[in-house]
């Protein structure tokens, strides 16, 4: 990608904040995650120092807190923050409820969620799956029956990450029963403080307690917290996806990765399995290079006004395998050493239920931490639709099968 001399100016400026206000605290933090999430109090500072910077959700339109910058300097943004080693914010407020209340929400509603959406004080959760709706999102059976101004919700979601820690979530939710299963579905924003809400941990197989089971018995929630209109929450959900899917840049991170990897392979002593190894790792650095190329082919067409169609199923495909096949070959090469459970040394996403921080382990931090990246890694193919619902959405779309 070629910068104009203003965008190399505006990158040396996002360099020179992520110098000054990254603490070496907050760059363990990013440096040391162990899924796509960090860890929640360094989430939670690097939230409020990118807000009073005004660049905590630099894609919201600029009277609602956002910044008025092109596509490309969203994307050097993206990869300098990656390259920087800073943690994420969490995006299930700034980047999936805030472009939603933004786009479907009442005057009122966005006078109240947006900020204190941009402040950190309302931390967000998402509510769609459920123990028997998944990818057939559409099957979820969680009622909400009106009752005077309220509506009266009874079910439960599952898979719900940060549950535990969120005030605020944006549910799916059966409003009414109609000819096909996209009808009678609501789009409601959920005060987690609400009587009648339980929420019960999922700790996943790298021990972290991510993941929760939200349970709602008769909890009421006013009608006025309904985004859209009531039975037409599928539109919204869809306009959601679209940011959930396609609003990653994945070559940034992998190149980190790969180049890291590649070093600490360097560094390790001859032997017959090591030559096999950098060809693997050659090889996906060839992958990052070509997803590399499509990102910003996708970014040039953005830039010019174009639609992109079904490239955010596209994107999402070959940007999780890559990242699988990156946790792989890390876990490769860490060897032996990647078969004990050395939790204490990473910062990961959520608590670890036995386990305390440790800076002792055996072999070297990532060799310790490798198969906890593989473990959570395993879970970017399946959320926000899996990668066999994208491989349909582009048969139907592009081989109109």
């Amino acid at each position: 990608m070629q910068l104009s001399p203003e965008d190399e100016a505006f990158r040396d400026e996002v360099r020179a904040f992520f110098a000054a206000e990254l603490t070496p605290e907050l760059r363990r933090a990013g440096k040391l995650m162990t899924s796509v999430y960090a860890d929640h109090a360094a989430q939670m500072q690097w939230h409020r120092k990118l807000h009073a910077r005004g660049w905590v959700a630099p894609a919201w339109p600029v009277e609602h807190g956002g910044c008025d910058w092109s596509i490309v300097r969203h994307h050097i943004f993206a990869s300098e923050r990656v390259r920087a080693g800073a943690p994420p914010v969490s995006p299930m407020g700034i980047q999936m409820a805030g472009p939603a209340i933004i786009a479907f929400g009442t005057e009122a509603q966005k006078a109240w969620f947006l900020p204190r959406m941009l402040s950190g004080e309302h931390f967000w959760c998402q509510g769609y799956s459920e123990p028997g709706a998944g990818s057939d999102l559409a099957a979820l059976q969680m009622k909400a029956v009106r009752d005077g101004d309220d509506l009266v919700c009874t079910g439960s979601k599952i898979w719900v990450t940060h549950a535990n820690v969120a005030n605020w979530a944006f549910c799916l939710v059966r409003t009414s029963t109609g000819a096909r299963k996209q009808q009678g579905i609501s789009f409601l924003l959920v005060d987690m403080t609400s009587p009648g809400i339980a929420v019960r941990p999922i700790v996943m197989a790298s021990g972290e307690h991510i993941q929760n089971q939200i349970f709602f018995d008769q909890v009421r929630v006013p009608v006025a917290n309904v985004l859209g209109t009531i039975d037409d929450g599928w539109t919204v959900a869809k306009y959601l996806l679209e940011f959930e899917r396609g609003g990653s840049a994945y070559a940034p991170k992998i190149e980190v990765a790969l180049a890291e990897l590649a070093a600490q392979v360097a560094a390790q002593p001859a032997g017959p399995g090591r030559a096999p190894l950098e060809v693997r790792i050659a090889e996906a650095r060839i992958r990052c290079d070509i997803l590399a190329r499509l990102e910003s082919d996708i970014l040039s067409r953005l830039s010019a006004g174009a639609s992109t169609g079904t490239d955010a199923s596209m994107m999402k495909i070959l940007g999780t395998e890559l990242q699988q096949r990156v946790t792989e070959l890390v876990l490769d090469a860490a060897g032996p050493l990647a078969r004990a459970f050395q939790p204490g040394v990473a910062v990961p996403g959520g608590p670890i239920p036995g386990h305390v921080p440790d800076d002792y382990c055996s072999g070297e931090v990532w060799q310790a931490i490798a198969p906890l990246h593989y473990l959570n890694e395993r879970a970017s193919s399946i959320y926000a639709g899996t990668n066999e619902i994208q491989h349909g959405i582009l048969a139907k779309a592009e081989l109109a099968i």
